[in-house]
């Protein structure tokens, strides 16, 4: 029965991933289950877009209810959801302005575009240029994948949208001797997910909020994959307090629908993009802002921060364990339920291993194991992943 969804699958889909043999039908609490039944403890959750996990209680009931009211309605006209959406994310951002997208991409996008029509409107010039880092990862749409700092995403698809230039994360010098007059924006990961796992010390932030500040630059966060609750505070930079000028957000932001957003300080709001300069068909509309609307409510409501807090640290103990034990494993690397096993060759043995046993993971490039659960994980899901990981390793322990 499997099999013969997937051949059908393979004869209708452009082939552009190349997918694990399962068809996944159905997901409750931390748990997904195949059309044949078996189940599978989540560790990747839809890449860090289920947050709350599968049928939080509240959440269904929000969407459903939204669903008889109203789904979409353009935006010429104003619509509720979106309006208590956007002040429910400007209090736990601390921005001042939104734009509400369908993806994390097109936030990227939407970032890119407010930054270079900030530096126009300062000199009317169109050779603005921006730092993005190497290793990085934006997105696939062409504005997003030129400030992509991983070659082979880009080398298909040249020419890029030009005027990039790239650093290294985490050293500053990197970045000063990209700087010119011509920069209008530096573009950062706050946690390089894609890359490897690589979060930005806080030095190193603190030393692009100084340089921008004395330069009239933008810093941009992407905190697409990092943000809403991962690090356990709703967005990674606010446990440095360094704040940006752009902030990108998505995937856990809707937990589940399609959403996402850029935003900004009332300073770039008002000396960027305007009536005419950007739009979308879908963003904002009202079902996807009941979702965001309702995911803030939730997170409020039973404080996932704090559990986030509590439960990363004995995750991070757990995964270190595994890293003093097993030569295969360099080091954990990570914030809070965002974490990396790096390891000494290739992963992907390892976690089709695990999706064997159960268990579902991915990779951060091809030496680094992702950890990216659902933030609701509980100390015995914790367990349960550490223990189907160690007998995966010592299969492959014997094997080598």
């Amino acid at each position: 029965m499997m099999k013969e969804a997937i051949a059908e699958a393979e004869s209708a889909l452009l082939h552009t991933y190349n997918r694990y043999q399962i068809v996944l039908e159905r997901g409750e609490g931390v748990y997904l289950y195949d059309m044949e039944g078996k189940k599978y403890l989540d560790f990747a959750s839809g890449i860090g877009v289920f947050a709350l996990g599968y049928h939080f209680p509240g959440y269904d009931e929000a969407l459903k209810a939204q669903i008889d009211k109203l789904l979409h309605t353009s935006n010429y006209y104003y619509n509720l959801p979106a309006i208590d959406a956007a002040k429910k994310i400007k209090k736990i951002s601390g921005m001042d302005r939104v734009f509400f997208t369908n993806s994390g991409a097109e936030a990227v996008e939407g970032a890119i575009k407010a930054a270079r029509k900030y530096a126009y409107l300062k000199d009317g010039r169109t050779d603005h240029e921006i730092i993005a880092m190497n290793h990085s990862f934006h997105g696939r749409t062409m504005g997003a994948l030129s400030v992509t700092g991983t070659p082979k995403y880009r080398e298909a698809f040249a020419p890029m949208i030009g005027h990039i230039r790239f650093a290294d994360i985490n050293d500053a010098e990197s970045v000063k001797a990209q700087v010119n007059e011509k920069t209008c924006a530096i573009i950062l990961e706050t946690v390089q997910g894609e890359g490897g796992i690589h979060p930005a010390q806080a030095s190193f932030l603190e030393e692009m909020r100084r340089l921008c500040d004395a330069r009239d630059i933008l810093l941009i966060l992407d905190e697409i994959q990092c943000g809403m609750g991962r690090s356990g505070f709703y967005y990674t930079w606010q446990k440095y307090g360094v704040k940006p000028d752009i902030m990108t957000t998505a995937k856990a932001l809707g937990g589940g629908v399609p959403v996402g957003a850029f935003l900004m300080t009332e300073k770039v709001g008002a000396h960027s993009l305007a009536a005419g300069d950007h739009g979308t068909t879908y963003g904002g509309n009202p079902f996807g802002a009941a979702a965001i609307s309702k995911m803030i409510d939730l997170f409020e409501e039973h404080d996932i921060l704090s559990h986030v807090r509590e439960i990363s640290a004995y995750l991070e103990a757990r995964l270190d364990d595994l890293a003093a034990r097993y030569d295969r494993i360099r080091e954990r690397r990570g914030c809070g339920l965002l974490q990396g096993l790096a390891c000494n060759g290739p992963v992907a043995e390892l976690i089709g291993k695990a999706l064997d046993k159960g268990l579902i993971l991915i990779n951060a490039g091809q030496e680094v194991i992702r950890f990216i659960p659902p933030l609701i994980i509980e100390r015995a899901h914790v367990d349960e992943m550490t223990g189907i990981l160690e007998a995966c390793l010592e299969e492959c322990g014997k094997q080598g």
